[in-house]
């Protein structure tokens, strides 16, 4: 029987986990050891006790050399990889191009790593997209981390002493977590408009009951696998110029354009930041990836001409029990298919396990990472 192995996350500030007492009864069932590292779930409210009734065994850190299967939320460090077993299958979240050090030792440990990351978006891949599961935690959060720093109420309020207007909401980008803090922010009573590369964006944009800022040239930013594609700088200005007047009105501001594997795109500058009212609030989810504001600080909240800007990162931390949940029943998702009889077989023909798989066999599977790997000189 295949023995998998859920350590406790290492890295500051990640209270996530993953594998959940749910998650784990499901692998039970389906043959599979269970090895849960004691106190992996306290940070997410998931008890030992939750999981040892739910079929796992709990233990110690000695399993990462004995198990065959890790599987985990961030990427490991590089001492936790060197403590991994040769052929050993790793699952978790990991920006190659970012972290070619760790690649490259997953590489010499002859690890298959299976990176969450670069799960294809196919609709047979829906259920494992933990980029997508989590995003809708971060869009969620941004928008009540708004109203809590806005100096005004949110919705619009009918009340003897006079009538309190709505705020009204400006959204950079319509993806996963772009149309949930649109949700979200409709529900709290906002008046909400939203900008995107993609034409494609309107129509969901305005199915949530927010208004679509119409940028020239949208329709051509969007690549087959339904990304937004990098935008030429002069698409970027005329967008700015298009939104920066509603901007000048708006009490939340939330930016969410990311590239995958690049610096996120300038989308609100100084100037802009300015214009808005005293009190207004800005949340920019795209800050680890170098931030669409350009006054935003990763990890920091700050106040710029009257404006608070929230960097506060990894948002799906700061809701860990629902955000544990849904990332630990992506990778259930996506192993599942390949257990029979308790042992787990991957099949490396198979579409979601070829787009994802990272390395295996002492090689970098990944064409883009190994093109980065021979031409970047990494430290064994």
């Amino acid at each position: 029987m295949t023995t998998l192995f859920i350590p406790t996350e290492s890295r500051a500030g990640e209270t996530r986990v993953a594998a959940t007492p749910e998650t784990v009864a499901r692998f039970v069932r389906q043959g599979l050891v269970v090895l849960i590292e004691r106190g992996a779930g306290a940070n997410a409210s998931f008890t030992d006790a939750a999981y040892e009734k739910a079929g796992a065994t709990l233990c110690g850190p000695e399993s990462w050399g004995t198990a065959e299967v890790v599987a985990k939320v961030q990427p490991p460090t590089l001492e936790e990889a060197a403590r991994l077993a040769k052929g050993c299958v790793l699952v978790s979240m990991i920006t190659p191009s970012s972290q070619l050090e760790l690649v490259s030792a997953l590489q010499a440990g002859d690890i298959t790593c299976l990176a969450l990351d670069l799960i294809p978006r196919i609709t047979r891949a829906q259920s494992m997209d933990v980029l997508s599961s989590q995003a809708t935690v971060s869009g969620y959060k941004s928008v009540l981390l708004a109203a809590t720093y806005l100096s005004k109420l949110c919705p619009l309020l009918m009340t003897a002493a006079g009538t309190v207007k709505p705020a009204k909401v400006v959204i950079f980008g319509a993806g996963v977590a772009g149309l949930q803090a649109i949700a979200t922010a409709r529900r709290l009573g906002c008046v909400v408009e939203a900008t995107d590369v993609r034409l494609a964006a309107k129509e969901q944009v305005e199915s949530l009951g927010a208004k679509f800022i119409v940028v020239e040239g949208a329709e051509d930013l969007e690549d087959d696998k339904g990304y937004a594609k990098e935008a030429s700088e002069e698409f970027l200005q005329r967008q700015r110029e298009e939104v920066a007047r509603r901007v000048a009105g708006a009490h939340i501001v939330i930016t969410t354009a990311q590239i995958p594997g690049r610096t996120a795109p300038v989308l609100v500058d100084d100037e802009m930041v300015k214009s808005m009212p005293e009190g207004s609030v800005i949340v920019d989810l795209a800050v680890e990836s170098g931030g669409n504001c350009t006054l935003s600080k990763a990890g920091e909240i700050v106040k710029e001409h009257g404006v608070t800007i929230v960097g506060t990162t990894n948002l799906p931390a700061t809701v860990p029990a629902d955000a544990s949940g849904l990332f630990s029943k992506n990778i259930l998702a996506l192993l599942k298919p390949f257990v029979a009889e308790g042992t787990l077989t991957l099949d490396f023909e198979d579409e979601v396990i070829a787009g994802c798989a990272l390395t295996h066999g002492g090689a970098v599977t990944h064409e883009r990472t190994a093109a980065l790997l021979s031409n970047v000189e990494v430290k064994a």
